[in-house]
């Protein structure tokens, strides 16, 4: 069997959800899951609905949900016929009425926990798959529904929980029977605890949600299905000569998508990896170009893709009593730890250590604690660049190419050697697209 991940962009409107299920159709053979994200910009939406709830704005969401019935309701009458378009609008009400109850208990409250945003965020799957199971129906297709919150099971970190694996995988197998010649339509990124509270995989999760479906079903292949022709030598939005990527491994695309590369969600390659089921990243709307496969091993040295990951902080503890110390590391760990600030990247010296961190919501009290230990300099507006590849430091050339490149670029930090597929450049945020573009036409001329 296969799992078959489609993105917003894939079931943006009724033209597009079609495309998608004809995709699917013609992997019918193969026993298809389709896990399918909200419709393009919807998740935003109802981003926004939760803010408005929030600042206890009912009339506000009220009239952003009657603008998401309008968006889902044309859709379905646009491409269904009855009585597949009654059953599916009346499905459609039931879904937002239950939304309009939900922001309404909550607006009374002002509640805008990160609880009560999942549950308004989790509205947005359940639509568009409401959509595309009935069209799949009008279509003549056997197609079943699974609600993925009834199936995913994970801890109760909201807005980025973590499957717990055994119950999930046992629910999965329960409940999900792909067969030949049949179709099943389930929801990315929304999940629920084990006492039943709506929880989101965070943003991006519908990839997760994928190869957490291939890897409870044993798939053959996971597909995640997007709007570029895979993954990419650079974000083409800034060097338009970028091209397609056919093989790559799990290690190389993972730190791809950690540091800057939108085509996958970090999380996405864990289950697949466990397992060695490929993952391939294909477009919907080239759906016959190969796109790029994501195996254990690929073939080849040298510098695979560029990435860039903006609105970086470095900070930098200095002090003399580092020297010949030890336990100085731990201490400056367990302040980032206390504040759950994650750290990207580390370079040390006798007497210093700097890191990067990309959420800076707790700077000033890091700060404040860091100065207990050593002098502390905060540099924001940095950019970290990454280039990703097998064996970068064996090649002898390598670095003095790389900085060649950004011979004119500010370099404030490196890191090489921590993984030997990745070398890690921190620049100014400006310069970040001019790095990136001076790189990829070094090594991808």
């Amino acid at each position: 069997m296969i799992v078959m991940k489609f993105g917003g962009t894939s079931v943006q409107d009724a033209a597009a959800m079609d495309r998608t299920l004809t995709i699917a159709e013609a992997r019918l053979p193969r026993a298809p899951v389709l896990v399918a994200s909200a419709m393009a910009k919807v998740t935003d939406q109802l981003q926004q609905i939760a803010r408005l709830v929030g600042e206890g704005k009912q009339e506000e969401c009220d009239a952003a949900i009657a603008a998401l019935e309008e968006r889902h309701a044309a859709c379905a009458r646009e491409f269904l016929a009855p009585p597949h378009r009654d059953r599916c609008l009346a499905d459609l009400a039931v879904i937002l009425e239950q939304l309009r109850a939900l922001t309404r208990a909550l607006a009374m409250l002002k509640e805008w926990s990160k609880r009560s945003n999942d549950a308004i965020l989790s509205f947005g799957e359940r639509l568009s798959t409401t959509l595309l199971f009935h069209r799949a129906r009008c279509r003549g297709m056997d197609a079943e529904l699974f609600d993925a919150r009834e199936l995913v099971k994970t801890d109760d970190t909201f807005t980025s929980a973590l499957p717990i694996e055994d119950l999930t995988a046992a629910a999965i197998v329960a409940r999900v029977k792909p067969r030949p010649g049949s179709l099943a339509i389930t929801q990315g990124f929304i999940a629920s605890t084990v006492s039943g509270a709506t929880t989101t995989l965070g943003r991006g999760g519908s990839d997760f949600s994928a190869t957490i479906f291939g890897a409870a079903l044993k798939a053959e292949e996971v597909e995640i299905w997007t709007d570029v022709n895979g993954i990419m030598t650079a974000d083409p939005r800034i060097v338009p000569a970028a091209r397609p990527i056919s093989a790559i491994s799990y290690r190389e695309a993972a730190e791809l998508a950690y540091f800057g590369a939108k085509v996958i969600h970090p999380s996405t390659m864990q289950p697949a990896v466990n397992l060695g089921i490929p993952v391939r990243v294909k477009n919907t709307f080239e759906p016959d170009h190969p796109g790029t496969e994501i195996v254990p091993t690929a073939a080849g040295t040298g510098v695979r893709a560029i990435a860039s990951k903006r609105r970086i902080t470095l900070v930098s503890v200095s002090s003399s009593r580092m020297l010949l110390a030890y336990g100085f590391l731990r201490r400056i760990f367990e302040i980032f730890e206390k504040h759950q600030t994650p750290v990207d990247l580390i370079a040390t010296s006798e007497v210093s250590v700097s890191v990067t961190i990309d959420n800076p919501s707790a700077i000033d009290r890091i700060a404040r604690d860091l100065s207990e230990i050593g002098t502390v300099g905060i540099e924001a507006e940095k950019s970290i660049v990454c280039l990703v590849g097998q064996d970068l430091w064996k090649d002898t050339v390598f670095l003095s190419r790389v900085f060649k490149s950004l011979h004119e670029i500010p370099v404030r930090m490196i890191s090489l050697g921590a993984s030997d597929i990745n070398l890690s450049l921190v620049v100014p945020e400006p310069a970040t697209e001019e790095s990136v573009r001076s790189l990829h036409a070094e090594f991808f001329p």
